[in-house]
């Protein structure tokens, strides 16, 4: 595993050899990404409000969701703005720690 892979925890269920690629859609995600640490568990990303941003965003989530569940994603569309909030349980908070810092 590299320094890229390294947040990925054992919990995840994904293939190694699948890995870097589900990176790489985090970090083309949060690239473009306002980013809001209300609360230890939960990070918030303020995203660009494009319908094809909302569609990769839940698709992602989606994905997320069936290798690693302890996620929970929200994705919100309102008042012309885009958001995704990502929540763990406070015993995965270093997963979105280094999330966080990608």
């Amino acid at each position: 595993m590299d320094d890229a892979e390294a947040w990925v925890p054992d919990a995840c269920t994904l293939p190694t050899a699948d890995r870097p690629f589900r990176v790489a859609e985090f970090d083309d995600l949060l690239a473009g990404a306002v980013r809001h640490r209300p609360e230890h568990t939960r990070l918030v990303l303020e995203l660009e409000p494009r319908p094809e941003v909302a569609a990769r965003a839940a698709d992602l989530a989606v994905r997320e969701t069936g290798c690693c569940s302890f996620f929970t994603f929200e994705l919100t569309a309102t008042g012309g703005a885009l958001s995704l909030a990502i929540s763990v349980p406070r015993s995965r908070a270093e997963v979105l720690d280094a999330l966080a810092t990608r």
